[in-house]
């Protein structure tokens, strides 16, 4: 018993054996959340708490650890002036910590409720960005108050230095308003086909970021525009109100040709089309209209229509293949552009 009494006397001795059983309550913990708790998640419809537990459980484990290891460090008796600094140095950690927990849940809230609701099902990441720094600064103004430091002064300075800071980040700024003007009044969202006139771009929007917006053109490559400079710009949004969409395929024929039969005939060609290609819309009727007494031919427009607006390509294409073929059958010419050259004779006259 006197051994013993001796060993429990040992402060270095009770610190390791406490700081081991922090260790060993802390896996203990993370293991009655990854294997109890995440099953009774796992059972529910949604999977808002799968994540939750699958985001926080490490921070939250930490927590555990941290506040055993800080009561073991109590045995230590550390000396007054010591013992202040060791309370701040875990507050701050733990407040840290803390703030991470809250941002990850309030990100994963959020981000879950934007999906549900559809007219949001495609947030960027912006929101998750901007609902960070929120809590984070929350956590350093507690960790402030924590320290009594009179944060007055402090936003006065910050004040005074934001201008400063404002006047030299006047693009950086520009763009993330910009970023937070279109992610509100939300001309397009993540996900949609865009066409930047201006600049000839045209692609997916990849994401909204605090700087910089990214497309993602179809030969799968990248343009990133600053925020201000596309919130300028004149778009088409070629999602907007709808994905599906009508394509327009110019065609011509030759003066010499039946128009009715060629109406007819081209008709017939785009309903097998409409019906028969995937990316056309089945239920759609074409039609053509005729508008040009061009060169050489009758143009008109044969209005079809797609699913997407990438749809449009392989729409198109075999609507050419197949009416070209078709003509053919029904010998129906496709004139090109003839030209006649008059010279001038030796007696005044003309020839061709």
């Amino acid at each position: 018993m006197a051994y013993l009494k001796a060993l429990l006397q040992n402060d270095l001795l009770v610190f390791a054996v406490l700081t081991v059983l922090a260790w060993v309550l802390s896996q203990v913990f993370k293991l009655i959340l990854n294997r109890y708790v995440h099953r009774i998640a796992a059972s529910t419809e949604t999977d808002l708490d799968d994540e939750i537990i699958r985001r926080t459980s490490h921070p939250l484990q930490a927590i555990v650890f941290l506040v055993i290891f800080y009561y073991a460090l109590q045995v230590l008796h550390v000396e007054p002036g010591y013992e202040k600094w060791v309370r701040r140095v875990f507050f701050i950690v733990l407040a840290i910590i803390a703030a991470t927990v809250v941002s990850r849940i309030a990100v994963l809230g959020v981000n879950h409720w934007l999906h549900v609701e559809k007219r949001f099902e495609k947030s960027p990441m912006l929101v998750g960005k901007i609902i960070s720094v929120v809590i984070y600064t929350v956590a350093i103004l507690m960790v402030l108050n924590y320290f009594d430091i009179n944060i007055t002064p402090l936003i006065t300075a910050l004040g005074i230095g934001g201008l400063a800071v404002g006047l030299a980040l006047q693009g950086t700024l520009s763009n993330f308003f910009a970023g937070l003007h279109i992610i509100t009044d939300r001309p397009f969202t993540v996900g949609d086909y865009i066409q930047v006139k201006e600049w000839d771009i045209a692609g997916y929007v990849e994401d909204i970021g605090w700087r910089t917006t990214r497309i993602r053109t179809l030969p799968n490559t990248f343009v990133i525009v600053p925020n201000n400079k596309i919130a300028e710009s004149v778009l088409i949004n070629n999602y907007m109100p709808d994905q599906q969409m009508s394509t327009i395929v110019q065609c011509g024929v030759a003066y010499e040709s039946d128009l009715e039969k060629v109406e007819r005939v081209t008709i017939e060609v785009a309903r097998q089309i409409q019906k028969s290609l995937e990316g056309a819309v089945s239920e759609h009727q074409p039609f053509v209209r005729f508008h040009t007494f061009a060169d050489s031919n009758i143009n008109f427009s044969v209005i079809l229509r797609v699913h997407k607006f990438v749809d449009r390509y392989p729409v198109t294409h075999a609507f050419i293949k197949a009416v070209k073929a078709r003509y053919d059958e029904e010998n129906i010419e496709i004139a090109w552009p003839i030209r006649k050259v008059y010279q001038a004779a030796s007696d005044g006259s003309l020839k061709g």
